[in-house]
């Protein structure tokens, strides 16, 4: 008999259909259905496939006794509460590698649309008119990276490799060997930063940490990309200093509150907005299921998770 699997996140059909040929799916996108889905599947479930949004809480474990794994789609998996999963002994599992070229090519393509009026000439030109705009150029600007992981480095080698930029990082602390310069806070990051892409993990520990000391930093001159979490810019103060002129625009793919974006945020115009889809693309959702399918159906069989979360 096939293991009982809850999805508690958006997946095409086709790869609703892939899980369905190895276990019994229980496919509930929808968090408003989710917590009486869980009271009333709760014992039976034995694996969760989610992601770092959507999550699985210490309650909702509480509420699936007999689950064994919880597996997370992406990169990321701040949303599952990880010391209770292993005070119960579940293994967690996440997709790293699965989608960072996505989510740097979006990043890029953020960047060039905010700082070269892609956007806003669109817009114009549909109006009836012929603009002439002069926008910043992209090469041999300063290019800074919060957090050097998977992703920033796909960042970083675009950024220097392609566009002549030099590059500078924040990470808790330094990456070993690499040719990037480090800053030893996202204050300094800032500072010697004309364009800002935030590329970190969410959760407490980033939690506001683009504020508005690091906003006034960046400057007059300078840009924010975010395709990390909405978390780790302090919202209000980023809407303060757009409105304000206090950095010269902000293009992101994820913002505190969605998907219902802070009203004061829509209104401005020096900002470019995308619904989170940095990290989607039919090859990445292919690749995040098939990293997925190893990771549930190796542990079923008693092997080794492929990609468990670090400890």
């Amino acid at each position: 008999m096939n293991p009982e699997l809850l999805v508690t996140v958006d997946l095409p059909e086709a790869h609703v259909a892939q899980l369905r040929e190895h276990f019994n799916v229980h496919y509930v996108p929808n968090p408003q259905e989710l917590e009486q889905r869980i009271g009333q599947l709760g014992a039976s479930v034995r694996a969760v496939l989610t992601n770092g949004i959507t999550g699985l809480n210490a309650a909702q474990l509480d509420a699936l006794p007999h689950v064994e794994l919880i597996h997370a789609l992406g990169a990321g998996f701040e949303a599952i509460d990880i010391k209770a999963a292993r005070a119960r002994h579940v293994n967690v599992s996440y997709g790293p590698n699965t989608n960072d070229s996505n989510v740097a090519d979006h990043a890029f393509a953020l960047l060039f649309a905010l700082v070269r009026g892609v956007a806003k000439c669109d817009s114009r030109i549909r109006a009836g008119e012929w603009p002439r705009f002069d926008f910043p150029s992209i090469a041999g600007k300063r290019l800074g990276i919060l957090g050097l992981g998977n992703i920033g480095l796909q960042l970083a080698r675009r950024g220097s490799g392609g566009f002549d930029m030099p590059v500078s990082y924040h990470t808790r602390s330094p990456r070993e060997g690499s040719p990037y310069r480090y800053a030893a806070s996202a204050l300094e990051l800032a500072e010697r930063s004309d364009y800002l892409i935030v590329a970190c993990p969410g959760g407490p520990s980033t939690f506001h940490m683009v504020d508005a000391r690091v906003l006034d930093a960046l400057g007059p001159r300078g840009y924010l990309v975010n395709i990390a979490r909405g978390t780790v810019v302090d919202t209000p103060a980023l809407i303060d200093a757009l409105r304000d002129k206090r950095i010269a625009g902000a293009a992101l793919d994820v913002v505190e509150g969605q998907p219902h974006p802070p009203q004061a945020l829509l209104e401005l115009s020096n900002t470019v907005l995308t619904p989170h889809i940095a990290g989607r693309s039919p090859e990445a959702r292919d690749a995040m299921l098939k990293t997925a399918l190893a990771n549930l159906r190796g542990h079923f069989r008693d092997e080794p998770l492929v990609t468990p979360v670090p400890a």
